[in-house]
């Protein structure tokens, strides 16, 4: 069973648990958010299947997910980008923040995300039982269209989306 990492407000690990142990309880655990842009300074978007345990079928960053107990940060997100994207490419941090969103199927998300930035330029290849589809936007468009149309995108990706730290690497 997949693992996720408690911490405390100040990142520091208190213990770990089954994931879906702790989105049902809301327990805060350590998260991460890739961001990868081109050199044209698009974003790279993944479509979550709708077989995601929450927030099937919005829009959101190129990949996200948990590193595992005892898993270096950069580790996980290499091992997630491959996993769902089919590239893996390096990634630098920019920034990171806590929050906390609860879903209509009873799970909460309650995470310390870290954001990490990296550029490919090229066409994923998805892994269709995370990614239903994928595209290339500018950063403008983007959170033009998350204001207009809020229910289109996961609650996380809006808050990257608006964050004054987000950039291309």
């Amino acid at each position: 069973m997949e693992q996720v990492v408690l911490v405390d407000e100040n990142d520091q690990v208190t213990g770990s648990m089954e994931k879906m142990e702790a989105h049902r309880r809301g327990l805060l655990h350590r998260a991460f958010s890739v961001v990868i842009f081109n050199s044209k300074g698009q974003v790279l978007l993944q479509k979550r299947s709708k077989q995601k345990y929450h927030s099937g079928g919005l829009w959101t960053n190129t990949c996200c997910s948990h590193p595992q107990p005892g898993e270096k940060m950069e580790s996980a997100i290499r091992r997630k980008l491959k996993q769902e994207m089919g590239f893996d490419v390096p990634t630098q941090f920019a920034y990171k923040f806590t929050y906390r969103a609860e879903f209509e199927n009873k799970l909460i998300e309650n995470e310390l995300d870290h954001v990490y930035v990296g550029q490919f330029d090229g066409d994923p290849s998805v892994n269709p039982a995370e990614v239903s589809d994928w595209r290339f936007a500018s950063l403008e468009e983007l959170q033009a269209d998350s204001k207009a149309n809020p229910n289109n995108y996961t609650y996380w990706f809006r808050l990257i989306l608006n964050h004054k730290q987000l950039a291309a690497p």
